[in-house]
C-alpha cells in the first residue's frame, strides 16, 4: 500500500510549540492519502538543538498527529527532514546567521509517496 503525503506548511520555531532556550520546536502540515482514503490537516513536530546548523543537526520527527493507520515512519522522516532542511539554511528562506528568528511560517506544495505496511482495518 502506498500513503501520498503532500506538505503544506511550515511553522518554524514557535514557543507555543515548545521552544524553549534548548530546543526549536517547529511544526510541519500535510494531507495524506492512503488506501483511497484523504485525510486532510495533520501534523508532526520536529525538534532541534537552539543554535545547530539546519543541514546537519540532528532532528527529533515526531508521530503523526490525527492519523493511527497503516504508516511507515522511516520514510516519512526522510522526506519530512529533507523538506525541512531545504526550507531552511544555505538553500532556504532562513540563512544561517546569529540572529533566531521565531514563528515563521513557509507555505509549500511538495507531494511525496512512500510504502506502508499494515492495514487500515479499525482506524
Amino acid at each position: 500500500m502506498k500513503a501520498k503525503v503532500t506538505f503544506k506548511k511550515i511553522l518554524q520555531d514557535d514557543q507555543q510549540l515548545g521552544s524553549d532556550e534548548q530546543w526549536m520546536v517547529s511544526r510541519i502540515f500535510f494531507d495524506l492519502e492512503i488506501d483511497g482514503r484523504k485525510i486532510p490537516g495533520l501534523f508532526v513536530d520536529i525538534k532541534q538543538t537552539v543554535g545547530s546548523p539546519f543541514e546537519t543537526a540532528p532532528l527529533e520527527v515526531g508521530s503523526p498527529h490525527g492519523y493511527g493507520g497503516p504508516w511507515n515512519h522511516a520514510e516519512f522522516r526522510k522526506e519530512a527532514e529533507a523538506i525541512y532542511r531545504r526550507s531552511f539554511g544555505p538553500e532556504g528562506a532562513i540563512q544561517p546567521g546569529g540572529l533566531r528568528m521565531m514563528s515563521n511560517i513557509f507555505f509549500l506544495n511538495k507531494t511525496v509517496e512512500f510504502e506502508v505496511s499494515g492495514s487500515m482495518d479499525g482506524w
